[in-house]
């Protein structure tokens, strides 16, 4: 592959995505592709901006998300990227409550002081087992959601939430936490994460996309604790 002189693509993605999306951009670029520029914010704010008409190359977002704004005709056939679990945290230097079953779940629930939770698709399915289980009204006063662009990991090292539920990508490696893990296998809950080409996206923007979903790519994919849609090559 040879390194484009043209302009840098623009990409953008949803926070839960941003380390990840920087270190395939860097993949790309050692393999000589053009030169990208990534971004990441807010789920809503990416999606809003697109439908003010702002220009981006490639956008990486749920897929659920990204199908809505395919729909409206702001990107072009979203392709399945990467799929990633709901995990639970607490500070570093908390005790470690049982996860690994619904019961012991709901009762790490109810034993914590404050909950934090994202604004994007893990904090939405979260709501959704909370409304399950008839415990949202009961929880309510203890639930916090993040700011749009910060992470449930840092209100757990700063102390502003006791128990935090995120994607497990974005909690793995992270300073001042102690992951706990994933979901009980009844209750679990994934993430289907998509990349879509802009409605204007540059030519060049394809072998990106490509690239993206390449075997090579799929290697770090992994590494940030997500898993290989089964769509995918």
């Amino acid at each position: 592959m040879q390194r484009s002189t043209m302009a840098a693509l623009h990409t953008i993605s949803s926070m839960a995505m941003r380390q990840l999306l920087v270190d395939l951009v860097a993949g790309f670029s050692r393999a000589g592709g053009a030169a990208v520029q990534a971004e990441a914010a807010g789920g809503v704010d990416v999606a809003r901006r697109l439908r003010e008409g702002e220009r981006f190359d490639l956008v990486l977002l749920a897929d659920d998300a990204l199908q809505s704004l395919a729909a409206e005709g702001w990107v072009q056939s979203p392709q399945a990227l990467a799929d990633s679990s709901l995990a639970v945290a607490v500070p570093a230097q908390d005790p470690r409550p049982r996860i690994d079953t619904v019961e012991a779940f709901q009762a790490a629930l109810l034993s914590a002081e404050t909950i934090g939770y994202s604004t994007g698709p893990s904090g939405q399915a979260l709501m959704r087992l909370l409304d399950d289980w008839g415990l949202r009204k009961a929880l309510q006063p203890r639930l916090h959601q993040a700011p749009v662009g910060v992470p449930v990991a840092t209100m757990l090292a700063s102390g502003t939430a006791r128990l935090g539920i995120q994607q497990r990508s974005e909690l793995l490696g992270q300073p001042g936490i102690s992951l706990l893990g994933e979901l009980p296998a009844e209750i679990a809950l994934t993430t289907r994460f998509s990349a879509a080409l802009g409605r204007n996206a540059a030519p060049t923007t394809a072998a990106l996309l490509d690239f993206l979903r390449s075997r090579e790519a799929a290697a770090t994919i992994v590494r940030h604790g997500m898993a290989i849609p089964e769509v995918c090559p």
